[in-house]
């Protein structure tokens, strides 16, 4: 397979306009429980069958920042089973229209509808994918995120990907008043898995995933629509709605990114899933992070301050080496190591004896 790496750097000075500087506050990832099924399913952006009648709505979406609620309604739904990771979502809007037909182009140049996988929850080596209402799609892997200057393989494909996408309304007709669109996505496991290896499915398991909807502001034009520009002739700013709420106008930062757990339940049951406390851990280990990677000053240990977690205290320890740093800390609930080091990425080290 001929696959070619695109540096971050080629990408960013668009993504800058995307993504923006941080705000400061933290928010509670959502969660989301997907079910079992058995049943096959047709994608066709239609979601006619009866276990997707049966799943549970997600949360609706929230703007990027996790305060505005935006302006037009999104929700999705998740299933599985042995072969596929099942997708549907429904986006609200009175006017449906895309542009571009070319797979693997820059897809958030138009409006649509985003999914980021972390499997491991590592915050690297994670998985984005992009469609527009032409059911055009854009595949990409990245080893990190851009602020730790990772690197984009443009050109991975997800094999056996299945996407449709269904119009309420009429496509590109500025005429008429839509209802908005719904797309339908199949993701084979195998998606994550090394070649030669064994699909390994998440069963009562959970993987950091998110989910956002880019959607700009329009002109039309002898007909045509594009996205709408100020006086100056720029492009007005988009708006940025997900899932589970970033607390900053970037989804490059997956330590925020929602919960989706994947129960041996059937669909149609009642399943709930809590977030480990470890998890909580390695929120404040992140946010610490951040802090430590902000200073001038790598002597000032200042920043490692204890916190309470679940009524224990939980105390941070820094290590630094020749080429690098790490923040760890051991749980007081499972005896792990948790730590995150200075390229950002979560490593659980196991539990010690001691």
């Amino acid at each position: 397979m001929n696959i070619q790496t695109l540096d971050y750097k080629t990408l960013i000075t668009g993504l800058v306009f995307f993504f923006g500087l941080s705000v400061q506050g933290q928010n509670m990832p959502r969660t989301y429980v997907a079910q079992k099924t058995t049943i096959p399913i047709k994608i066709d952006g239609k979601a006619n069958e009866s276990v997707w009648q049966e799943a549970v709505w997600s949360t609706p979406f929230i703007d990027i920042e996790g305060v505005k609620i935006p302006k037009y309604h999104t929700k999705f739904k998740m299933i599985w089973d042995e072969e596929n990771l099942y997708f549907y979502a429904e986006l609200k809007e009175p006017h449906v229209w895309a542009t571009l037909k070319q797979k693997d182009t820059i897809i958030f140049y138009n409006n649509d509808f985003e999914i980021f996988i972390d499997p491991d929850g590592d915050t690297h080596n994670y998985y984005e994918f992009e469609m527009n209402a032409l059911n055009t799609v854009w595949d990409l892997f990245l080893s990190k995120p851009y602020r730790n200057n990772g690197t984009i393989t443009d050109k991975w494909d997800i094999k056996g990907l299945k996407s449709a996408v269904d119009i309420q309304g009429t496509l590109n007709n500025a005429t008429d008043i839509d209802q908005g669109w719904s797309v339908e996505i199949a993701i084979p496991w195998s998606f994550v898995t090394e070649p030669g290896g064994t699909p390994k499915i998440p069963e009562n398991e959970f993987w950091r995933i998110n989910f956002s909807r880019v959607n700009w502001s329009h002109d039309v034009t002898a007909g045509q629509y594009s996205r709408k520009k100020d006086s100056n002739g720029k492009f007005l700013h988009e708006n940025n709605w997900v899932w589970s709420p970033q607390g900053v106008v970037n989804m490059h930062e997956p330590e925020h990114w929602g919960y989706v757990y994947f129960t041996s339940d059937e669909v149609g049951t009642i399943s709930e899933f809590n977030i480990p406390k470890n998890e909580h851990i390695k929120w404040y280990l992140y946010a610490l992070y951040c802090d430590y990677e902000g200073q001038k000053n790598k002597e000032n240990k200042k920043f490692l301050v204890p916190k309470t977690i679940f009524d224990i205290q939980v105390l941070p320890q820094l290590a630094t080496y020749k080429f690098g740093w790490t923040i760890w800390t051991k749980s007081p609930f499972t005896g792990e190591i948790l730590s995150v080091n200075n390229n950002g990425k979560f490593i659980n080290h196991g539990a010690t004896k001691n």
